[in-house]
């Protein structure tokens, strides 16, 4: 398998800017998703290294060989797209071999690479069928399957689940991983879903209007985000920021929530008390996510503040309830027996251990 290597990998179209020389190493082997919002270059990353577009500055390595100039069919690479682009009068088999005749594959070769990607995908049965007759995720498995029949040094995948309904995208997310467990290819995949990426990849590269955020394996990235945005993005609901202020309490260091001098004081962690000291007086973003926004947990040393609650939001197992912290929206993830009624208050239980200091003039966390 290959290992991909971009330096400093620039595009440009005209004054836009859209990637804005990143550096990212892929091991051999290594299944890395590219994650983020519309716009942010994931997609134009994945199409450069795959040769679909020019590089305007900066270098792509494939097993140390730069590559820039090398045709797409010569790089050896298969891509996934997120449309499937079967051809509707071809069996399953024909789609899967169309591109390995085309290459000029022997054709003893093709039967066997052809039936062996469908046995791995569970398409055995179904290589007699055309597109019409399959599901989405038998679609999907077959665009899978005519990139696997062409044994590449890697796979780019760009967003193929998206398309597909909530059940599948689970469904096919599984396969996915499992494959790569049996095969061990590399892969490079994008997705706006930050729970594929979360649930796929080996690790995660978080990218913001052209730039790379942060690269980590997903529950690294998790717990240590390095920025607002990358804490923002990851996890759902999504982490809550709420204005608060450093200050001294006794001989260690607390936040005061909100904006003013009459918000709940709350002891931080004693390990961090000398990192956010440097801070005191200054204005910041503690950011904490809901599902450490709780009811009094027994195992859990949280800090209570009292308010009332705005919204309720059942999800079976538990509750979102959102209520406000000096003007500021926050959500909590609440056992459901523990939720009182809209308009009611109740105590909230902030897991300081897990909250986040982050400097809102430069948007990284402390």
């Amino acid at each position: 398998m290959a290992r991909i290597v971009l330096n400093a990998l620039t595009k440009r179209y005209g004054d836009a800017v859209a990637v804005r020389g990143i550096d990212l190493e892929v091991a051999s082997g290594e299944f890395v998703v590219l994650v983020g919002p519309s716009g942010c270059g994931k997609s134009t990353t994945l199409r450069m290294v795959a040769g679909l577009e020019d590089v305007t500055a900066g270098d792509i390595l494939i097993d140390d060989v730069r590559v820039n100039d090398v045709p797409p069919r010569d790089r050896n690479i298969a891509m996934v797209f997120q449309d499937y682009a079967l051809y509707p009068h071809m069996t399953v088999f024909d789609n899967m071999a169309f591109g390995l005749r085309q290459r000029g594959t022997p054709k003893a070769d093709i039967p066997r690479r052809v039936e062996n990607a469908a046995a791995t995908l569970g398409l055995a049965e179904l290589l007699h069928r055309k597109p019409a007759q399959l599901s989405g995720g038998q679609r999907q498995r077959v665009a899978m399957g005519r990139a696997m029949v062409r044994e590449p040094r890697a796979f780019l995948f760009d967003e193929p689940l998206s398309n597909l309904d909530a059940k599948l995208r689970v469904q096919m997310r599984a396969e996915i991983k499992a494959l790569h467990g049996r095969m061990r290819s590399t892969v490079l995949y994008v997705t706006h879903d930050q729970v594929e990426a979360m649930t796929l990849a080996d690790r995660i590269v978080v990218m913001n209007g052209g730039i790379v955020e942060q690269v980590a394996p997903p529950q690294d990235m998790y717990e240590r985000p390095a920025t607002r945005f990358v804490a923002g993005f990851i996890g759902s609901p999504a982490m809550n920021f709420i204005p608060c202020s450093v200050v001294g309490e006794g001989s260690g260091v607390a936040v005061r929530l909100g904006n003013g001098d009459d918000g709940d004081v709350l002891p931080v962690p004693a390990d961090r008390a000398a990192r956010y000291a440097r801070h005191s007086g200054q204005t910041m973003l503690l950011g904490i996510r809901p599902e450490h926004v709780t009811e009094r947990r027994a195992e859990i040393d949280g800090k209570m503040i009292q308010a009332t609650v705005q919204v309720v939001e059942p999800l079976g197992m538990d509750t979102l309830v959102l209520f406000e912290v000096g003007g500021t929206s926050v959500c909590a993830r609440i056992a459901p027996a523990a939720v009182r009624p809209v308009g009611e208050t109740m105590p909230f239980f902030l897991h300081m251990d897990r909250m986040h200091l982050i400097d809102p003039t430069t948007d990284r966390v402390i």
